[in-house]
């Protein structure tokens, strides 16, 4: 059967949106393993560089002094500016970061790398939900960012064990040099297709952008609900990345006695939970008409899953998975922060929204996982295993505190944050209350 001109039509602008946030989602893959990988390098780069634990932190962390930096003008720029340059520039400088990293040898130039990378992947996930908000309808909008959580998560479990089997095939400067390469394409293909706005809203677009005044961002700035969304997000998801980026793999092969394979596919489901979590529980909230429950709820849940992996050893693997996988699934909440952020604030200021979020999470990433190198160097025994510095149990209970508590106090952080969602239960509960006694 035959296609008419107006149903091909149809159906190549329902499938344009589609490529283009397929695009997007794509460099948030890329963006996560970027961020991931040195956690199933720590060895090669304490060896190669000579680094304690507080070196190898602070290595880790420049890619989010940068990261935290850019997120300051990431979400104008691409209030204001075309959202396709921007982002394929910033994959580019991406895969120009690793390419530099793969042949750096010494830490002065794998921390400019680092950075570099810092800077770029800074755009990913606001240009992921600037671009939704664009060609998207906005009832689509908490799914979307359900998904956004699911492809960066993809690319967090890539970083783990399938990267950690490469990087121990072809060794780990060869397998980032490959990893350049790929980005090098996806700044490409970004650029040669991805387009701002539908051309419907092209003008519109524009006008909107035209008219951001500093009032609508000092409007932003004094309201004190961006502010408890923006600390909620940073110690929501600072457990995540510095357990699953960088600490959880050799804690794990230490409580657990793992190999860093098996320690790299353990820390693969914490980011399998989160990324089926995040579509989940955004369509149960959609569902309950109540974020910010849901949300108190599955932070908890989280909170006592890692606390659990944390301290409750040794405990049977099956059950250690079904704890990180836990702990991982139950922060898929956190990506509703970014839905009730968009919802409380000025449509045109959408993207500068997301940034401020995001913008915690880095500062509290680029200083947490220094600090914890610090303290597990303060409780070393001067223990050194192949040229690198061996932490006890203890030393890694005492420096990973800092995450489960982080957890707790962003779960309590959510009683004082409004949710627009939940205005409509009270009339609703009226409804079938009154249904209920017509009946």
């Amino acid at each position: 059967m035959m296609m008419n001109k107006n149903q091909q039509t149809k159906l190549t602008v329902a499938a344009y949106p589609i490529l283009i946030i397929s695009l997007c989602a794509s460099f948030l893959f890329y963006k996560y393993v970027l961020q991931i990988y040195p956690s199933i390098i720590t060895d090669q780069l304490m060896r190669e560089f000579h680094l304690t634990g507080t070196g190898l932190g602070n290595l880790a962390a420049t890619f989010y002094y940068a990261y935290m930096f850019t997120q300051l003008f990431v979400g104008v720029m691409l209030d204001k500016y075309s959202t396709r340059w921007l982002t394929s520039v910033a994959i580019f400088c991406c895969a120009l970061g690793v390419f530099l990293f793969s042949e750096a040898h010494s830490v002065l130039v794998a921390g400019l790398a680092r950075g570099l990378i810092g800077v770029g992947v800074a755009f990913a996930t606001v240009a992921y939900m600037k671009l939704a908000s664009m060609w998207f309808p906005p009832r689509q909008y908490a799914f979307l960012g359900g998904l956004l959580a699911t492809a960066a998560m993809a690319g967090a479990v890539f970083g783990q064990a399938p990267l950690a089997w490469v990087v121990n095939e072809i060794g780990w400067r060869d397998s980032l040099l490959i990893t350049a390469v790929i980005g090098f394409l996806l700044a490409i293909l970004f650029a040669a297709i991805v387009r701002d706005a539908p051309s419907s809203l092209s003008h519109f677009s524009k006008t909107k952008k035209s008219h951001i005044s500093y009032k609508d961002f000092l409007q932003l700035i004094k309201n004190k609900q961006n502010w408890l969304l923006t600390l909620y997000g940073g110690l929501a998801f600072s457990p995540v990345v510095i357990f699953g980026g960088l600490w959880g793999n050799p804690f794990l092969e230490q409580a657990y006695q793992l190999s860093k394979t098996e320690a790299a596919s353990m820390i693969s489901l914490i980011f399998v939970g989160f990324g089926l979590g995040s579509p989940i529980i955004g369509l149960i909230s959609d569902y309950l008409e109540n974020r910010r429950h849901v949300m108190f709820i599955g932070t908890s849940i989280s909170s006592v899953a890692l606390s659990l992996v944390l301290y409750f050893h040794p405990m049977p693997i099956w059950l250690l998975s079904v704890l990180l996988f836990t702990f991982g699934f139950g922060l898929g909440a956190y990506m509703l922060v970014f839905v009730i952020g968009k919802e409380l604030n000025n449509i045109a200021l959408t993207a500068t929204v997301i940034a401020v979020i995001n913008s915690s999470e880095a500062l509290l990433d680029a200083l947490t996982e220094p600090f914890i190198g610090k303290l597990l160097d303060l409780g070393w025994e001067g223990k050194i295993v192949n040229g690198v510095h061996h932490f006890s149990l203890q030393s890694y209970h005492l420096a990973l505190a800092v995450l489960p508590i982080f957890l707790t106090v962003a779960a309590f952080l959510l009683l004082w944050v409004k949710d627009s969602a939940q205005k409509e239960v009270p009339d609703k509960s009226l409804k079938y209350a009154l249904q209920a006694k017509n009946n």
